[in-house]
């Protein structure tokens, strides 16, 4: 079922999918609500729709959730992606939460994310974006020899 956002949290139901998403988000960052995790995937899903482009945002839509897939692809594209610390910097802007805060909410969404996709996709993700998103995967950064 696809979620309202007119309708409050609380009252809204989801596929069983997006909720198994939901605890694994809630079990990672240790978040008190289903509620509190579910602020934290709209808020992280809908900055990575504004930096995901091609043929991966396409196969990464297809492997989540249909709520969490829509929050991902409502967002059009940036022309100049953002390095993955800028991209916390960005969200944590636009929500009004600390740094420290948002970068431990994009670590919860993105453990969840690979969850569902696998490391193959997360791996060629990270590779089509600027550095730092690695890390913000739970992945080391790796940076080829001279």
């Amino acid at each position: 079922m696809i979620t309202d956002a007119r309708v409050p949290l609380e009252q809204q139901t989801y596929s069983t999918a997006y909720e198994q998403m939901l605890e694994k988000v809630r079990y990672e960052g240790a978040y008190p609500t289903r509620e509190r995790a579910d602020e934290a995937v709209r808020l992280v899903l809908t900055g990575f729709g504004r930096q995901l482009a091609g043929d991966e945002r396409v196969e990464l839509a297809a492997c989540l959730p249909l709520e969490a897939a829509r929050v991902l692809t409502v967002q059009i594209p940036g022309h100049q992606p953002l390095t993955g610390w800028a991209f916390v910097k960005d969200l944590a802007a636009r929500s009004g939460a600390s740094l420290a805060t948002t970068r431990w909410d994009t670590g919860s969404v993105f453990a969840a994310v690979t969850a569902h996709t696998g490391r193959d996709l997360i791996t060629r993700i990270i590779h089509q974006l600027p550095s730092g998103y690695a890390l913000l995967f739970g992945q080391a950064e790796l940076t080829p020899a001279a």
